[in-house]
């Protein structure tokens, strides 16, 4: 019995009521999730937990063992991690850029006029990537500019000529610039980078772990390419994110209404989901439906509640139970952390699945081929499918009544719109001086997926209660951002609630300056977007740079992923690492199983890059470690100002 016990606890590895609702009506009704599939799964090898499992070739797999402590080849434990940690950021570099090279040639097609259902909808922000890019727009017309941009996006996609990533070199501080340069790890293209690693990761070549580990840090690098091109061309093409107020959890779902899941990465079909929803109204009236309701689940739930106010229904761990509420007419997918089993869940119910996608295909599912040139006409295929569904419903249907009110859309432009009621001037200035004068503690991005290895939304929710009550300014990304949002952590509540003295001072004082500029006050948490907008977080650490004048590695300024799962958040934590941040992760990635790769993970980094890794489980320690990498850097802050007003130099406060 106690073992029964037990086993119904692991299975609820959730504190998220609507999740921990839908588990238990579902328990013994055959009805499977990732829930279950962790307890089936469990134990778990710990040669690959630890990296040290090589499969590079078919001799293997190899395992290193007290016994055998080479693989056949002779690879040894600190091969085979660090051979294993770059193929880990090569996923994840793959699939961002992915998402980025498709905003690209969309753009592409706009800018020629082959794309009719999108167009440029922030000239403003078009213009300031132009700035920055170096590309002039005196006489050109607003399609010329962005085909310009283009250009420049792809060519960092395929040169070949060796010359530096020009995209990269332009939105990062030149200090950091020459830091990457000096080893030797800035990237010339984001293709070619890829090609290389893979390359270098074959039998029988690298063997070396450090110039393994700095070839994962430049792989790193090109996915923050890719991932700033998809930001950038988003916002043009689809406007760029201001505040906005929307809601959260299962209980968005409404029995009375077509129920559209969009779930993946991409708004290029999403964006236009939510607009033929809203034009064929009418066609679910006649089938007994009050209208047409669009929720989001992962990234491209965080993409259209950014820029539309569509509610968030759920985060990655729990999609399948989104489909056991009996409410979901239709999830449609495009990429990106989309589980197989929703499809095996969806055919208990009437749910259809749509896959969008050629690279992304379930089998069972149905099947619309996206085509850019004929968007909303696919859009409107996609939502005729949902409507048929609605029509079959026949199964009792149990929504939680649980949901949260929302305040979302923190642009780094909205964010700046803000300081700058404070300070007009000098918009970042507002940030900074509460950081010296010692009211916030600093900034910590809190990012990243769920991972079933930790209780669901757990670690997320701890780390920011805790890092909230002392005082640091919190910007959230992903499914970490979808955990503060159906917690009610993406509000002014959330403030009274969690915040300590310094950081509700701070946040009142934005909002008595805001005053009927803001329609809501300002949240607890401030949600900047998707996995890819983790380049907007940084570019807020970069502003912050610029101000101080200083370089990256002495910004009070860090990174949690409390609870990592994909391939994306190892690439994410590289490129955040050689950037200058300390990187708290709140699952250990497959890399202890050879000491000396752990230890440049944890130690070795900081001293040539000043970013490093924090491994640490336990979410009331993981908080503590973070305030102090935060703590030391606001510290240094303050003895390089002192120093800089005593001996009137720069020398001591802008290099690192």
């Amino acid at each position: 019995m106690a073992d029964k016990d037990e086993k119904k606890k692991d299975r609820n590895r959730s504190v998220d009521p609507a999740v921990l609702e839908v588990l238990a009506k579902t328990e013994g009704s055959g009805l499977e999730s990732a829930y279950d599939r962790y307890l089936k799964m469990q134990p778990q090898c710990n040669f690959g937990e630890t990296g040290v499992c090589c499969h590079v070739c078919i001799q293997g797999p190899c395992r290193i063992t007290k016994k055998a402590d080479k693989g056949i080849c002779g690879a040894t434990a600190y091969t085979i991690v660090a051979r294993n940690l770059v193929r880990h950021a090569l996923g994840g570099c793959a699939a961002h850029s992915d998402h980025g090279l498709h905003a690209s040639l969309l753009a592409r097609e706009v800018s020629e006029g082959h794309a009719p259902d999108y167009e440029i909808k922030d000239t403003k922000k078009l213009y300031a990537v132009a700035e920055r890019l170096g590309v002039s727009t005196e006489g050109k017309d607003d399609k010329a500019i962005l085909k310009e941009l283009v250009a420049i996006a792809l060519e960092d996609f395929n040169r070949l000529d060796g010359k530096d990533s020009r995209w990269l070199s332009q939105v990062i501080i030149p200090e950091r610039v020459e830091r990457l340069k000096e080893c030797n790890i800035l990237p010339s293209s984001i293709h070619r980078t890829i090609a290389e690693a893979m390359a270098q990761t074959h039998m029988g070549m690298d063997a070396d772990p450090v110039n393994l580990v700095f070839k994962a840090l430049e792989v790193a690098l090109a996915d923050y390419i890719g991932e700033h091109i998809a930001t950038s061309l988003s916002d043009i093409l689809f406007g760029t994110p201001k505040p906005v107020v929307s809601e959260a959890n299962m209980g968005v779902l409404d029995p009375d209404y077509v129920n559209i899941a969009v779930h993946g990465h991409n708004p290029i079909l999403s964006e236009m989901i939510v607009q033929a929803a809203r034009d064929m109204k009418g066609e679910a009236e006649a089938v007994g439906a009050k209208g047409i309701k669009c929720m989001g689940i992962c990234c491209t739930g965080n993409e259209i509640l950014m820029r539309q106010g569509v509610p968030i229904l759920t985060n990655f761990a729990s999609q399948e139970l989104a489909i056991m509420t009996g409410a979901v007419d239709a999830m449609v997918v495009d990429i990106q952390c989309i589980m197989p089993g929703i499809q095996a869940v969806a055919e208990c119910f009437h749910t259809r699945i749509v896959t969008t996608m050629p690279s992304a295909k379930i089998p069972g599912s149905y099947y619309v081929d996206f085509d850019d040139s004929r968007a909303m006409e696919k859009a409107r295929e996609v939502i005729e499918i949902a409507i048929g569904a609605f029509k079959e419903r026949n199964k009792e249907i149990s929504i939680p009544q649980v949901k949260n009110k929302v305040v979302a859309g923190f642009s780094l432009e909205a964010l700046l719109d803000i300081f700058a009621a404070v300070n007009p001037e000098k918009p970042i200035k507002v940030l900074t001086d509460a950081i010296e004068s010692g009211e916030l503690r600093g900034v910590c991005l809190l990012a990243g997926c769920n991972n079933l290895k930790r209780i669901h939304d757990q670690n997320h929710s701890v780390i920011a209660q805790e890092l909230a009550k002392n005082n640091v300014f919190l910007v959230a990304t992903g499914c970490a951002a979808q955990t503060y949002a159906k917690f009610g952590m993406l509000n002014s509540d959330a403030v009274d609630k969690y915040a300590g003295d310094g950081l509700k001072a701070f946040l009142n004082r934005l909002n008595e300056a805001n005053k009927g500029k803001l329609t809501e006050k300002l949240p607890l948490v401030f949600h900047m977007g998707s996995c890819v907008d983790n380049s907007r977080a940084y570019d807020l650490m970069t502003c912050m740079a610029e101000e101080l004048q200083m370089d990256t590695p002495k910004i009070p300024y860090a990174a949690s992923a409390p609870e990592a799962m994909s391939e994306k958040a190892i690439a994410i934590g590289c490129w955040a690492v050689s950037l200058g941040m300390p990187v708290h992760v709140g699952v250990v990635p497959p890399v202890p199983g050879s000491p000396l790769v752990d230890g440049i993970a944890l130690q070795i980094a900081q001293d040539v890059y000043g970013g490093y890794f924090i491994w640490e489980t336990d979410p009331l320690e993981s908080a503590k470690k973070i305030l102090a990498a935060l703590d030391e850097r606001t510290w240094k802050l303050k003895v390089h100002k002192m120093a800089k007003e005593q001996y009137e130099t720069e020398a001591l406060s802008k290099t690192w």
